[in-house]
């Protein structure tokens, strides 16, 4: 991606590539892949961890999120299913697709989980030293700290939380215009860089294009994005934003703003600049 585009979007306060949230979007998605990697076993840890701050709407939502193939993740979830940590209950919204949520059994299970993931975290935190990772540890501790306490306090499980936190606020702030979270970044890039090729948005975004095309689906659903010829290439589609999702350029923008906000009410401007550097480091 030209330097030039991604300094545009970069550039002032609460900038995308340089806030907290997509830092920690990087990151959690990054610890993610490298627990699938690690096999069946980690796998079910990642599936039980997502599904134990919110429920998933369907089986390919969740894989999709995952990064998992979605065979692979029908046959996970069948074995999880099994052992009485998941249960599938049909979506009232849509009726061909499955509710997948945590049992209690589930959540016990997770918690015991929780100890085999000392490895990846020593991966993970690699690249820093003794004093960053302890420093690490107490920011997103302070960050989290209202989100009930835990068995084990790991780098990797405070990632998920405080990602999990500022989606949660996210979606709180952006529910009444019909909008997530997950769709901060699509906007203002579609805003840039529209007309686009889907290819071109999911590198820019660090996606993969099974979450960029579930995504682009939704906006398409909701009315703001729309498909279209690419004019410098007729035989493939270009995105770009709707009237509608012009107009919710703002509206993303000052949700976004208004979390790297409430980000530093929590740490402090300097410790939530630390953060983002230390995260910064975190990333492959």
């Amino acid at each position: 991606m030209p330097g030039r585009e991604k300094d545009a979007v970069d550039g002032g306060s609460g900038s995308l590539h340089a806030s907290t949230g997509h830092l920690l979007r990087r990151v959690f998605t990054a610890v993610t892949a490298d627990a699938v990697q690690d096999g069946p076993r980690s796998r079910e840890f990642v599936v039980l961890d997502v599904l134990a701050d919110e429920d998933a709407p369907s089986q390919q939502d969740l894989a999709h999120r995952l990064g998992i193939n979605r065979t692979i993740m029908v046959r996970l979830l069948d074995r999880l299913q099994e052992a009485g940590h998941v249960t599938r209950t049909r979506n009232p919204a849509n009726r061909r697709t499955h509710v997948l949520s945590l049992t209690e059994a589930g959540r016990a299970a997770l918690d015991g989980m929780r100890h085999a993931v000392a490895a990846r975290d020593a991966r993970l935190t690699g690249a820093l030293t003794a004093p960053e990772r302890r420093r690490l540890t107490e920011l997103l501790t302070r960050l989290v700290a209202d989100e009930g306490p835990s068995a084990i306090r790991s780098v990797e499980h405070l990632i998920a939380q405080a990602h999990y936190r500022l989606r949660r606020v996210g979606d709180h702030r952006l529910e009444a215009y019909g909008l997530r979270t997950r769709h901060f970044a699509l906007l203002p890039a579609l805003d840039l860089l529209g007309p686009c090729p889907q290819e071109q948005l999911a590198r820019y975004l660090d996606l993969t294009e099974p979450a960029t095309a579930s995504l682009v689906e939704e906006l398409v659903t909701a009315g703001v994005v729309s498909r279209g010829r690419d004019p410098h290439d007729r035989r493939r589609y270009a995105l770009r934003l709707t009237d509608l999702g012009r107009a919710r350029v703002p509206v993303v923008r000052e949700a976004m703003e208004s979390i790297e906000r409430d980000i530093d009410d929590i740490l402090g401007q300097d410790g939530a600049q630390e953060l983002r550097v230390l995260l910064t480091r975190l990333l492959p």
